[in-house]
C-alpha cells in the first residue's frame, strides 16, 4: 500500500532544545531544571546530562544540510528559555537571540520551513527556585519571554508552538514525579496546571493584540486510552484518566473549561482568577499532536486516581511503549470532533529502537520503517475520513538525549556516534526520503 498525500502535506523532523544543543554553559547560557535534575544520582540513567548531546548548537549547519539532502521540508526545534533570558527574567543574551536567528536564516536557505517550539521543558533553574509552575508569577514571565521572541524572531520563523506537552509539565513532573523537577503533589500539580495554560493564554492574547501573521498553536500530547474491557467501570476509567491527562488542558484551550468530571465528581480545584479562561481559551490557529502509543486502562480501587494502565499485545519499541496505530487513527478522530475541526499537525511521532552500527557505517532499523510506515497509513486514513491533518513530523531527526533514559535510547532516523560525534542516516532516512518524495511503499 502506498502513502497517499497531498502535495501541501508538510513533512519535518523535530528536536528539542535540551536534548540536542549541548554547550549547556557557552555564551551566557545559565542552568535549567534538567541540568539540576541530571545532577541528583538515581534520576537519569547514568547520570547522563545535555552538557553535550549531540552539540547540534555548533553543527546546525551540518544538520541542516542532512536534512536538506532528506528533502525535509520543515525541522521542528524548541528555544532554550536560559539561553534568551539566562536568569529566567531580566537581560536578555544576545548570544542567544543571534543563534537562533542564524538557525531559521540556515533553513530558509535550504528551503525548509522555521517551526519554533517556545517552552520544551528547560525551566531556567532560578525560577524553579522561586516555585517553578506552581508559581502564578511564572506565567508573566513566561509571557516577557515569548515578547522577546516574538518581537525578535518573528521576521524568521515560520510558525509557532507556545509550549510542548502540558502533561508532562505539570502531571509527570508534579503530580507522578517522574520528570524535572520531579515532585508528587496534587496541590502543587493542580496549581502548574493552570498556570501553564495562563502562560499560553498570554503569549496568545499578545500575539494576536500585536498581529502577528505567522500560524500559532500548542502541542499537546493526549492521552486517550481505550477501555480495557466493556465493563461500565472500564469505561468510566478511560473517560477519566482521558480527562485528567488531556481534556485538563484542551477543554480550557478549545474554551470548554476544565472537565467537571474532575472539578465536580472528583473535587479537583484549579487556582482560577477572574478573566483567566478567557484568555486560556484564546483561539490557535493549529494543535500540535505527539503521538507514540495509545494504552487499555481498566478502573482500580487501589490507585489515588481511581485508573491504571493494562498489559497490551502489541509490539513494544525498546522504550517498552506499544505500537499502536490505530490508535493514532482513533486519536485524530476524537481530536477532531473535540476541536471543533481546528486543523492539526502531527508534531512528533517515532519509535526507539535498538540500534546498531554495521562496520559499513549503516542502521539497518526495519522496525523502525515499519512503525514510521504504519503511522503514517492511519494519517492518511485520517485525512480521507475528513480530518484535518496538515502535517507529519518525525521524532526525531537524530538520537539525543531522552530525558531520564539519558543516552540509552535512540529514537532518530539519524545515528549518533556520542564519542565521535559523528551522524549517519538510518534506513529509516531514506525511506522517510522517499514517503517525501511521494513513493514510500512497503512490502509488509
Amino acid at each position: 500500500m502506498s502513502l497517499d498525500f497531498s502535495k501541501d502535506f508538510l513533512f519535518g523532523c523535530a528536536t528539542a532544545s535540551y536534548q540536542v544543543e549541548g554547550a549547556s554553559f557557552e555564551d551566557g547560557r545559565k542552568p535549567c531544571i534538567w541540568d539540576t535534575f541530571a545532577a541528583i544520582p538515581g534520576k537519569v540513567f547514568c547520570g547522563d546530562d545535555g552538557k553535550v548531546s549531540v552539540d547540534q548548537y555548533h553543527r546546525y549547519k551540518e544538520d541542516i544540510e542532512l536534512m536538506d539532502s532528506l528533502g525535509i521540508q520543515a525541522y521542528r526545534f524548541s528555544i532554550a528559555w536560559p539561553r534568551i533570558i539566562p536568569n529566567g527574567r531580566g537581560e536578555v543574551n544576545p548570544k542567544g537571540i543571534e543563534y537562533y536567528r542564524n538557525l531559521c536564516k540556515e533553513l530558509h536557505k535550504h528551503g525548509m520551513k522555521a517551526y519554533a517550539t517556545i517552552y520544551h521543558w528547560d525551566l531556567p533553574q532560578s525560577l524553579q527556585d522561586e516555585g517553578g509552575w506552581t508559581n502564578r508569577q511564572i506565567a508573566y514571565d513566561y509571557l516577557e519571554y515569548a515578547k522577546v521572541l516574538f518581537d525578535n524572531l518573528s521576521d524568521v520563523v515560520d510558525s509557532w508552538i507556545t509550549i510542548n506537552e502540558p502533561f508532562c509539565i505539570t502531571w509527570l513532573s508534579y503530580l507522578y514525579g517522574a520528570h524535572a523537577p520531579g515532585y508528587q503533589d496534587m496541590n502543587l500539580a493542580t496549581k502548574a496546571v493552570h498556570h501553564v495554560n495562563l502562560a499560553h493564554g498570554l503569549a496568545m492574547k499578545y500575539y494576536r493584540e500585536k498581529g502577528y501573521k505567522a500560524p500559532i498553536g500548542i502541542t499537546v500530547n493526549p492521552q486517550t486510552p481505550r477501555p480495557a474491557t466493556r465493563k461500565q467501570c472500564d469505561i468510566d476509567a478511560a473517560k477519566l484518566s482521558r480527562a485528567l491527562e488531556t481534556e485538563a488542558f484542551l477543554g480550557p484551550y478549545t474554551g470548554k473549561g476544565y472537565p467537571e468530571i474532575l472539578t465536580k465528581t472528583y473535587g479537583i480545584t484549579f487556582p482560577i482568577q477572574d478573566g483567566d479562561m478567557e484568555l486560556i481559551s484564546t483561539k490557535v490557529d493549529f494543535f500540535g499532536v505527539n503521538y507514540y502509543n495509545e494504552y487499555p486502562v481498566s478502573a482500580s480501587k487501589s490507585k489515588p486516581l481511581g485508573f491504571e494502565q493494562q498489559p497490551f499485545w502489541e509490539r513494544r519499541t525498546d522504550i517498552g511503549w506499544p505500537c499502536d496505530c490505530e490508535g493514532l487513527l482513533r486519536q485524530l478522530k476524537w481530536l477532531d470532533k473535540y476541536t471543533n475541526h481546528t486543523p492539526l499537525y502531527i508534531t512528533e511521532n517515532g519509535s526507539a529502537e535498538d540500534d546498531k552500527l554495521t562496520l559499513d557505517n549503516r542502521v539497518h532499523d526495519k522496525e523502525r520503517i515499519n512503525y514510521i510506515y504504519n503511522h503514517l497509513k492511519a494519517c492518511s486514513q485520517a485525512i480521507k475520513e475528513g480530518v484535518d491533518l496538515r502535517g507529519y513530523f518525525v521524532w526525531s531527526f537524530i538520537d539525543n538525549y531522552e530525558w531520564t533514559e539519558g543516552y540509552s535510547k535512540r529514537f532518530g532516523i539519524v545515528y549518533a556516534d556520542y564519542k565521535t560525534l559523528k551522524r549517519y542516516p538510518k534506513d529509516s532516512a531514506y525511506f522517510y526520503r522517499d514517503v517525501i518524495a511521494g513513493y514510500g511503499e512497503v512490502d509488509m
